[in-house]
C-alpha cells in the first residue's frame, strides 16, 4: 500500500529548459528555467515561462537569472525554488516531494560531489529517495536505443549551456567529451555579430527568434530574410532592419567546427570495436540545439557516419528518466546503490 502512495519523478533539469515526467502520466511540465527576482528585497517574482516573458523588460530593481549554467546549477536556492514551484504547478495539494522518490539528470563528467549536492539538495526538501542519471545515457534510453545491449552507440546532446557525445555500452558510458557550447552560446555569437556588423544591439529572445527562424548550418538554397527590432549604438535610438540566412550560416561555422571536435576526440578514445558499432549504426541527435536547420547532413557530411536526429529531441532526457523510474524502481534502486559507493569514494 505504502509503495502505491509514493510519487516518481524523472526530471530533466536543463540549462534553458527543465522537464518532468511523472510516473503513469507522462511528461506533464515544459518551461524554461529561468526565475525572475526583485533585488532590492531578494522576493521572488515569477518562474518558468512567466519570468522567460520579463526578459529584457525589467525595471531596474527585477533581474531575470537562469539558476543553471553550463548544464550545471550555479544558485541552489533559486534552483531548489524554481523546482518547488513546478512541481507544485503539476498538482496542487502535494506537500514539496513526500514520499516522492526523484531521478534526475545531470551532464557527464562532473565530479562526484557535484552529483552528491543535487541529490542532497532534493532530500533536503524530504524527498525520500533521490538519484542522478547521466544526460546521454538517460538521452540515450529515451529515443529508444538499445543501451543495455553489448552495442556501442553514440549519443550527441546539444543543450543551452553544454554539448555532449558520449558512446553508451551495456547500460553505460564508455567514452564521453563535453563542451561549454550549445544554444545559448549560439545566441550570443549572434548579438556579437549584429553589434560588431551593424553597431546594432539586439536582446536575447531576439537573437532566439533569428536563430530558429532563419538559421542553418547547411548553405541554404534560398536565402531567406528576416526583419528585426534593436537599439542604435550611435544614436541610441530604436531600429529596425533586415538579417539573412546566408549571414547566420557564417556565423554558425565556429559552432560546427567545436562539436566536429568534440566527435573526433570522443572517436579517438573509442575501443575499436564500439566505434565499428557506431559507424553501422550512426550518431543520434536530441537535445534543443539538434534541432537546427540542417544538422544531421552537415555532421553525416564531414564526419561520413550516419546521424539520425531523435524523435522528439527536446524531451529525450525526460523521457529516458521515466523509463527508469517505470521499471519497478529497479533501476532507481541501482542508482541509489551507485549514489551510496559514490558517497562513501568521496568520503
Amino acid at each position: 500500500m505504502l509503495k502505491r502512495m509514493e510519487e516518481l519523478f524523472g526530471v530533466d533539469l536543463g540549462t534553458c529548459n527543465t522537464l518532468i515526467y511523472q510516473q503513469r502520466r507522462g511528461i506533464v511540465l515544459q518551461e524554461p528555467s529561468v526565475v525572475a527576482i526583485q533585488t532590492d528585497t531578494g522576493e521572488i517574482k515569477a518562474f518558468g515561462q512567466e519570468a522567460y516573458e520579463m526578459i529584457g523588460r525589467t525595471p531596474a530593481n527585477v533581474e531575470v537569472i537562469y539558476p543553471l549554467k553550463d548544464g550545471v546549477i550555479a544558485n541552489f536556492d533559486m534552483t531548489l525554488a524554481m523546482l518547488k514551484y513546478f512541481i507544485g504547478k503539476i498538482k496542487s495539494g502535494f506537500r514539496w516531494f513526500r514520499s516522492f522518490h526523484v531521478l534526475i539528470s545531470v551532464p557527464c563528467g562532473i565530479t562526484n560531489v557535484q552529483k552528491r549536492a543535487v541529490e542532497e539538495m532534493i532530500v533536503h526538501k524530504g524527498a525520500r529517495r533521490s538519484a542522478t542519471v547521466e544526460e546521454p545515457l538517460a538521452a540515450a534510453m529515451g529515443a529508444g536505443l538499445p543501451v543495455e545491449e553489448p552495442i556501442g552507440s553514440m549519443v550527441l546532446d546539444i543543450g543551452g549551456g553544454t554539448s555532449q557525445v558520449a558512446i553508451i555500452s551495456l547500460g553505460g558510458i564508455v567514452v564521453s567529451e563535453a563542451i561549454r557550447r550549445g544554444g545559448m552560446s549560439i545566441d550570443q555569437d549572434i548579438i556579437e555579430y549584429v553589434k560588431r556588423t551593424y553597431n546594432i544591439i539586439i536582446g536575447e529572445r531576439t537573437a532566439e527568434d533569428i536563430k530558429k527562424t532563419v538559421a542553418a548550418v547547411m548553405m541554404p538554397v534560398k536565402d531567406i530574410q528576416m526583419n528585426i527590432r534593436g537599439r542604435d549604438l550611435m544614436e541610441g535610438l530604436p531600429i529596425s532592419m533586415t538579417i539573412s540566412s546566408n549571414e547566420i550560416y557564417d556565423i554558425l561555422d565556429d559552432f560546427m567546427q567545436s562539436l566536429l571536435e568534440c566527435i573526433r576526440l570522443a572517436m579517438e578514445k573509442c575501443p575499436p570495436e564500439l566505434a565499428g558499432d557506431v559507424m553501422e549504426q550512426g550518431i543520434l541527435l536530441c537535445g534543443g540545439g539538434a534541432l537546427l536547420e540542417g544538422l544531421d547532413k552537415r555532421l553525416q557530411l564531414e564526419l561520413g557516419v550516419p546521424v539520425h536526429l531523435a524523435e522528439d529531441p527536446m524531451a529525450c532526457i525526460a523521457l529516458g528518466t521515466g523509463k527508469m523510474i517505470n521499471f519497478n524502481g529497479a533501476i532507481t534502486d541501482r542508482s541509489m546503490k551507485v549514489m551510496e559507493e559514490d558517497r562513501e569514494s568521496v568520503q
